[in-house]
């Protein structure tokens, strides 16, 4: 794929000067880029990458003097982050998947699959499934019965999509993701010893024998509007009522939610994140990675909570989390702050208890010496 230095422009609603017809098939950085590659520098301290590069055009910052660097075209940006989501959505051609069903695929004869959907090689695609307009689904992904997809989806290699997905418009997914798994749900006859250990904190009466009882998942998986799903991370099926995720929502790889969580719109999970069953999350709450939720909680509208930080109780709106278990973040710092002073304060103790340890020698001294008198 090529594009003209103006329509890259016109796409960011950036301004360009120079030969603005120049063609661009790739995004490099200065120093390894070619005549065919847009150059990224879209901050100062890029700028001698310039020296012995072959560019001809490139990606700068406000204010930069593209002659002197040697192009024969320029973009200006102001937001770089912006402008790399914007660069990157021009020259990604994505999977090239064939328009049609391969050959090789098996799709269910009561399936409705979009006349210009692009279905790849192996795939499998289950009773009453429909899957919408514009939709590419690519190698050896299967996608269970009665589920349905939206327009414009892409699924990468291999995801699996089990029964009763309902997923929306403009979906991602990437490979080896597995959407609509049975929860981890099970039951003991008697009560169990997680049962007794939650109520008493953590006595127990006697210890004994007990053997799990599956609780199936039916309640399926439903997903907005424009959400991603990243690479081998996982999503639940709910027990009666589905597992939900909300318009604009990105779940990075590695990413896991059990059944029946429901989180809300314009959130994004880092890598590692786990989150247990049953928790409601609000709208745009961030967690990075290897952030662990408790089940059955709540966690309100823009909270963020940074790496590696476990949430066990509720957590109100806004609230900015850090650490195990998680509190707030600048309690937290000055709390670590005080732990990095301890090695001191016990030095300093020490000295202290030998002062008043010698001191009080001096006393008794003292005494029995006034008393002779």
């Amino acid at each position: 794929m090529s594009h003209t230095v103006g329509e890259i422009a016109e796409a960011l609603g950036a301004a360009a000067e120079g030969d603005l017809s120049l063609t661009v098939c790739r995004a490099a950085e200065p120093a390894t880029a070619g005549p065919e590659d847009l150059a990224l520098a879209m901050d100062k301290k890029y700028a001698n990458g310039f020296a012995n590069s072959r560019a001809r055009a490139a990606v700068l910052w406000e204010g930069a003097d593209w002659r002197a660097l040697g192009l024969a075209a320029a973009i200006f940006v102001a937001r770089p982050r912006v402008a790399m989501a914007g660069v990157t959505r021009q020259l990604d051609p994505g999977p090239d998947i064939a328009p049609g069903i391969h050959a090789t695929a098996i799709v269910a004869w009561d399936a409705e699959v979009a006349a210009d959907a692009a279905v790849g090689p192996y795939v499998i695609i289950g009773a009453r499934v429909r899957i919408g307009p514009g939709a590419r689904i690519a190698s050896h992904v299967t996608i269970g019965p009665d589920t349905e997809i939206g327009p414009e989806a892409l699924i990468h290699a291999g995801a699996r999509i089990g029964a009763r997905v309902r997923i929306g418009a403009r979906f991602i997914c990437q490979p080896g993701a597995v959407i609509g798994a049975d929860g981890f749900s099970f039951a003991t006859p008697e009560k169990s010893g997680v049962e007794e250990i939650r109520e008493t904190l953590g006595e127990r009466a006697e210890i004994r024998a007990q053997k799990w009882l599956r609780i199936h998942s039916l309640g399926g998986v439903e997903i907005a509007d424009d959400v991603e799903i990243g690479a081998n991370a996982t999503v639940d099926s709910g027990t009666i009522r589905a597992t939900v995720i909300g318009s604009g929502t990105k779940l990075d790889n590695l990413v896991h939610l059990g059944h029946n969580v429901t989180v809300g719109r314009d959130c994004l999970f880092a890598g590692q994140t786990g989150i247990a069953g049953s928790v409601r999350i609000g709208d745009r709450v961030i967690l990075g990675g290897q952030v662990g939720v408790s089940d059955n909680i709540f966690i309100g509208d823009d909270v963020i909570a940074g790496g590696g930080t476990k949430i066990l109780s509720n957590a109100p709106a806004g609230r900015v989390l850090l650490g195990y278990p998680a509190i707030k973040m600048d309690s937290y710092i000055d709390a670590w702050k005080q732990i990095r002073r301890l090695g001191r304060l016990v030095d300093q103790v020490a000295e202290l208890r030998a002062a008043v340890t010698r001191l009080g020698v001096g006393e008794q001294n003292g005494r029995s010496d006034d008393d002779e008198r």
